[in-house]
């Protein structure tokens, strides 16, 4: 390994915070929509917003602008986590497996690796990332604040809630994103070299594969991270949903296999804009320095 090990994890993660803040307001509609709808949870079984534009429009009116942008602390704090060990392990195993020799194989293995591990340590700032955006302005805590009311009503549980299909997410995130961004920037550099607009059309063709293959766990992690304990007697606690599999099965049973796909535009909207932006950071990073 050389000394310039180090310059994958600091890239990745800077240019994930800098892509974050660039498409937040589409991530926390996209939130919206995937908790709306849930019949065993009184503060989210109507259906407040028809779309993404509904609900950017309702959230900017009834709640204000800066209400899109609820959670953002932890956003970037995740990003800061779990962008720079992600894309940090992936290239640093890649570069060490390959020897310079592109191998779709060894991609997907290496992607799924650092996705999984990453989101897995992150997941706490996902679980108040979650929280937050669903309150919006209803919410008065603060990061630290969220975080302390959390680990205080349920436990160091509470701040993992969700991290299998996490953890599952960010697998099938990684496997389909990474190679394939890889695998264009690759092909397209014969024809219009290693230039931005090769960035841009791979992370683009990148972005739509991820958004359909990931959103089901998108949404049965969002509902999951979502829910808080609540009190059936004095002695007893339970949720709303058991696991991922319950989450699934009564997500599927009350609101119809589409349910899966709620906040699939704005997840692919966000998406593509996402993975330009850092993309594009991430390659001009590694030019300059």
């Amino acid at each position: 390994m050389g000394e310039r090990d180090w310059r994958p994890f600091v890239y990745g993660g800077l240019a994930s915070c800098i892509a974050e803040l660039g498409t937040f307001p589409i991530d926390t509609t996209k939130t919206r929509l995937q908790v709306q709808g849930q019949k065993f949870d009184k503060k989210c079984a109507s259906l407040k917003y028809r779309g993404m534009t509904d609900a950017l429009l309702k959230i900017s009116k009834q709640e204000g602008f800066i209400a899109l942008y609820s959670g953002i602390s932890p956003a970037v704090l995740r990003q800061a986590t779990y962008g720079t060990i992600k894309f940090g392990s992936y290239y640093s195993l890649k570069d060490f497996l390959e020897n310079g020799e592109e191998s779709v194989s060894t991609n997907i293995c290496c992607a799924v690796v650092a996705g999984m591990v990453s989101s897995a340590i992150a997941n706490p700032t996902d679980v108040l990332k979650v929280r937050m955006q669903v309150l919006g302005m209803d919410n008065r805590l603060g990061l630290f604040a969220c975080f302390k009311d959390i680990y205080n009503l349920e436990g160091l549980s509470g701040l993992w809630r969700g991290v299998g299909p996490t953890s599952q997410r960010a697998a099938v995130i990684a496997a389909v994103e990474l190679p394939i961004y890889d695998f264009c920037k690759h092909c397209l550099k014969s024809k219009i070299g290693d230039s931005v607009s090769n960035h841009f059309i791979s992370s683009f063709i990148a972005s739509l594969g991820t958004a359909v293959a990931s959103t089901p766990l998108d949404v049965l992690r969002t509902r999951l991270m979502n829910q808080r304990k609540f009190i059936i007697t004095d002695r007893k606690s339970s949720n709303i949903y058991k696991g991922t599999l319950d989450c699934l099965i009564q997500t599927v049973k009350n609101e119809g296999i589409m349910a899966l796909y709620k906040g699939f535009i704005p997840t692919w909207i966000r998406m593509g804009p996402w993975n330009i932006i850092f993309f594009i950071t991430f390659e001009q990073f590694k030019k300059i320095f």
